[in-house]
């Protein structure tokens, strides 16, 4: 009993400083004082950062108390506050890749967006609309969108295959990004690989508009976005065998019909095409997660998030931590004669199907 009850209390402390950090991160507080790089006064903090002194105090105890910034004092006796080098590398936005910060928000976004809606969920056994989610949507599109401008074109696409489908786009293929969101990605590959075609697809329009925007911005004519639900691919004759590579970057666990989604990947690929799937790094069973770093917060952002958004439509509600085993069944029984599960240079958190029809 002991022992339930102190990590209750640990529970509690640490659920509110995520709270606390993610408040800082989303005000840039910590890349302040990371830039100051040496112990400040309250009224320096609030200098700096344009921030109130009442409220910076309060937010200094949840920090201060929960070991994220350490507190000194001047000779005068004032109090002074200081980020240590070592947790500016993982909260700050400098630290790139390293950057935990980031994801202190993601809780607060799900709670303040999907709360209601959720608990409403478990008794009636409904999904949650997507449109319930437009700040969770962009800060997740911005999340997404960072990570493939530093990493999709410089790793990703020359690891894929042996660095085979790279020489591929180089020489003029056709690509679909299914689940395109914003557009970034396939705009990102459209720019780089010129000789190539490109389409994303995904059936939220608002997206598409930012999308095709985007293409505009960079002056692409060799890309298009079109609104297409997955699940029905397979009804457009123009999409048979259309494709020599599709991807759908963390996209198919959402998705009400996953495995119609993923027939329709299935019928979109040219014999000898490829299908790159990226989704989460987790095991199926519950069971094979319980020593996942963070398995109680991607049970919680699907829970939260993906699994109600797949619900709707009586849809399947796969959920994010649909697992590495339940992928592969799905994308054998959607007819792929080649699977297989990759680790990801560099990405600890997804894993990579690459596929063949």
């Amino acid at each position: 009993m002991a022992d339930f009850s102190d990590k209750l209390v640990q529970i509690l402390n640490y659920g509110s400083l995520n709270l606390g950090l993610g408040i800082g991160y989303a005000l840039e507080i910590f890349d302040v004082m990371d830039e100051k790089g040496s112990a400040l006064t309250l009224g320096e903090l609030s200098g700096a950062t344009g921030l109130d002194m009442r409220y910076l105090k309060e937010w200094l105890g949840i920090m201060v108390t929960g070991g994220i910034i350490e507190m000194t004092k001047k000779p005068d006796n004032e109090d002074t506050f200081f980020l240590p080098p070592t947790h500016g590398d993982l909260l700050c936005r400098r630290a790139g890749n390293n950057n935990m910060g980031v994801y202190t928000q993601e809780i607060p976004l799900l709670t303040a967006c999907a709360m209601d809606a959720v608990k409403q969920g478990f008794k009636t056994g409904q999904g949650v609309p997507f449109s319930i989610y437009p700040d969770f949507q962009a800060f997740m599109s911005e999340l997404a969108d960072a990570k493939h401008r530093k990493v999709l074109i410089q790793e990703f696409i020359p690891y894929v295959d042996q660095g085979r489908l790279e020489k591929r786009l180089q020489q003029g293929i056709r690509v679909c990004d299914l689940g395109c969101g914003q557009g970034v990605a396939a705009c990102l590959m459209a720019q780089a690989y010129p000789k190539s075609e490109f389409i994303g697809m995904d059936n939220h329009e608002k997206a598409l508009e930012q999308a095709r925007a985007l293409s505009e911005s960079f002056g692409l004519s060799n890309i298009a976005f079109i609104n297409q639900d997955a699940a029905k691919i397979s009804a457009l004759p123009k999409f048979n065998q259309y494709f020599d590579y599709v991807c759908a970057f963390d996209a198919i666990h959402d998705q009400s019909h996953p495995l119609d989604a993923l027939k329709g990947v299935k019928y979109m690929l040219r014999e000898g095409g490829l299908f790159s799937m990226i989704d989460i790094k987790a095991a199926t069973n519950i069971k094979d997660n319980t020593d996942h770093p963070m398995g109680p917060f991607l049970y919680t952002v699907s829970l939260m998030h993906c699994m109600p958004i797949g619900l709707n439509d009586n849809g399947s509600g796969l959920g994010m931590m649909w697992g590495k085993q339940q992928a592969i069944d799905l994308l054998r029984q959607a007819g792929f004669s080649k699977v297989c599960a990759e680790e990801i240079p560099n990405d600890s958190f997804n894993l990579h199907f690459l596929c063949a029809p």
